[in-house]
């Protein structure tokens, strides 16, 4: 993929280390034991699965299965939103954490966007 020799130098990659960890170190520490194997599993699925895709994306080497990879680490994303917003909706965050959450989500998806286009862009070449 271009000059990257591993998936640790995409940006995409790093933001969504930086939206696992803030969900690990942040998020699941203010949720309940009662909600120990629903939410907090859940959410904690999601928040890595968004780096996981693009790391196996970047380990096809073909610029359609990275992009449909990415799509995948992009509909993760959403669902890390989503269950940050049903942590809110329960009072289990408070909204400035919620807050943090969307900026984290949204710098994300405006990196992982850029990604995207640029693997479309290079698919075409």
């Amino acid at each position: 993929m271009g000059s990257f020799q591993s998936f640790e130098e995409l940006e995409c990659w790093k933001q969504a280390r930086v939206l696992r960890n803030f969900v690990a170190n942040e998020i699941i520490s203010k949720l309940p034991v009662i909600e120990k194997f629903a939410l907090a599993s859940q959410i904690r699925r999601a928040s890595r699965s968004v780096g996981n895709n693009i790391a196996e994306g970047f380990g096809r080497f073909h610029f359609q299965e990275n992009i449909q990879f990415c799509r995948m680490a992009r509909g993760s994303l959403n669902e890390t939103l989503d269950h940050g917003i049903i942590a809110f909706d329960e009072k289990y965050i408070s909204e400035e954490l919620l807050n943090e959450l969307r900026k984290i989500h949204d710098r994300t998806l405006l990196i992982l966007n850029g990604y995207i286009k640029y693997l479309q862009t290079a698919k075409i070449q």
